[in-house]
């Protein structure tokens, strides 16, 4: 597989993607697109200046859709940031005008790719860009509640006093309002976490449930300090994006189209996934218990009542 990366939309999401994957050295060719294409130049010869220090060499260039042609791997970021106030739901409409003609763009690249969307509300979105791009459901991912997955690590970390990277746990569902933990699956180390917070910390329910409701609501506190969240999603899709290019056979929550699988189809919705160079090699199909069911049952109804809004002629 070639690793050539596109990036539609330089924005502070866009840009802050495109500089992880510069210090991680993700990839070896790197093309930004944008409707300012001044910026998009500045950004570029900026991201340039600083190859000397990155870990591997890199092609890094401006340019348009028809750069697009030969690329394994093209993200979508371009589309407009929650307002304080708004939810992810509220940016549907000024959104998917946006994603229509970035498909459309792409579709006439010749691009045939895996395509990476994380443009809110990403659930919804990336079932928008499934259905006008034609393109296999596999080959389309959405970053869904991997950013929300680290969050949920990080806390628990902090709490437990033990390495995050240690804390295998998930948030899934909708990248949104109605997520939420299914606790059941969440361990630490080789134990559960509840066996684990129990035994060591006295940790107890009400406390994981607070974790649960910050990471929840952690975005609108970010976006009423500085306005928009960027550098926690930047690392994030360079996590999926290195999934792909090494054909890893990583487990990630990421949002995925749903064929049967936790009683539902015809919905993109974020749940353990096994990433690889095809895009989504399978959805782990979690046996979830009666209550943590309802509440997926009830995010996927909410994907679909809003799915069901979307001109996707």
């Amino acid at each position: 597989m070639k690793s050539k990366v596109g990036i539609i939309g330089t924005g502070m999401v866009g840009m802050s993607y495109a500089y992880s994957m510069v210090n991680q050295g993700t990839c070896e060719e790197l093309v930004l697109i944008d409707i300012n294409k001044e910026k998009t130049e500045g950004e570029a010869i900026d991201l340039n200046h600083g190859l000397s220090f990155a870990p591997r060499k890199m092609k890094i260039y401006s340019g348009d859709y028809s750069d697009l042609s030969d690329a394994a791997l093209v993200c979508i970021t371009a589309g407009p940031p929650p307002q304080e106030g708004e939810t992810r739901l509220d940016t549907i409409h000024k959104s998917i005008a946006v994603m229509k003609n970035i498909i459309s763009n792409i579709k006439t690249s010749g691009f045939d790719g895996i395509i990476l969307v994380a443009t809110n509300p990403v659930d919804i979105m990336t079932y928008a860009a499934w259905k006008l791009s034609g393109f296999d459901k596999t080959k389309v991912i959405g970053s869904g509640t991997t950013l929300d997955t680290a969050r949920l690590r990080s806390a628990l970390g902090e709490k437990l006093n033990i390495n995050e990277k240690n804390i295998h746990a998930y948030v899934i569902g909708e990248h949104g309002d109605s997520q939420f933990v299914p606790w059941s699956y969440a361990l630490c180390g080789p134990k559960p976490i509840y066996h684990f917070a129990a035994k060591n910390k006295g940790i107890s329910f009400e406390e994981l449930s607070e974790i649960e409701d910050e990471v929840r609501n952690i975005a609108y506190k970010i976006i009423k300090a500085k306005r928009a969240t960027y550098y926690g999603i930047g690392m994030s899709l360079a996590r999926i994006t290195k999934a792909v290019l090494d054909n890893e056979n990583s487990i990630l929550s990421v949002s995925s189209y749903l064929d049967g699988e936790y009683g539902h189809d015809d919905v993109y919705i974020s749940v353990p996934s096994v990433i690889n160079a095809d895009g989504v090699r399978e959805v782990v199909d979690l046996n979830l218990d009666k209550e943590d069911k309802e509440k997926f049952d009830k995010s996927v109804a909410i994907m679909k009542e809003n799915i069901a809004k979307l001109d996707l002629q």
